[in-house]
């Protein structure tokens, strides 16, 4: 769950918010991206949708990326899913997502649940282990 001191996450989770609660759970996921846009469009939340992070190898650029749904703020690496429950695949994703691009915050958001589902999470370089921060 976002804090209150953590600006950034909070307004795009309360953006997705209007969002489920406009639409509700059981569309795709691509629905819920386009309502995404425009709500946080709506809302001055800067952000690139479907963002291509490059990953690298011992300084090297591999032709292969990874496709962000949206990066906001220029930092926040936002993932969207339309599942029943969230598994441990849909995390490893944004974690991946975060060690490919070198953003700090990520946002797992789902809207195939009756209440939107949302985890953060923190990346630092440092990090052994990376998971959902509260």
């Amino acid at each position: 769950m976002a804090r209150a001191e953590d600006p950034r996450t909070y307004s795009i989770i309360g953006a997705a918010l209007e969002v489920h609660r406009q639409l509700g759970n059981g569309f795709l996921e691509a629905v819920y991206q386009e309502a995404l846009a425009i709500e946080l469009n709506s809302r001055d939340i800067a952000f690139v949708q479907e963002a291509d992070l490059a990953v690298s190898y011992k300084g090297w650029r591999l032709r292969c990326s990874y496709r962000a749904d949206f990066v906001c703020f220029g930092e926040v690496v936002v993932e969207l899913k339309a599942l029943r429950a969230l598994s441990g695949v849909d995390e490893a994703q944004v974690i991946n997502y975060l060690k490919a691009s070198g953003h700090r915050t990520g946002l797992l958001l789902n809207f195939g649940t009756s209440s939107l589902e949302h985890k953060r999470f923190v990346h630092t370089p440092d990090s052994q282990h990376l998971g959902p921060s509260a």
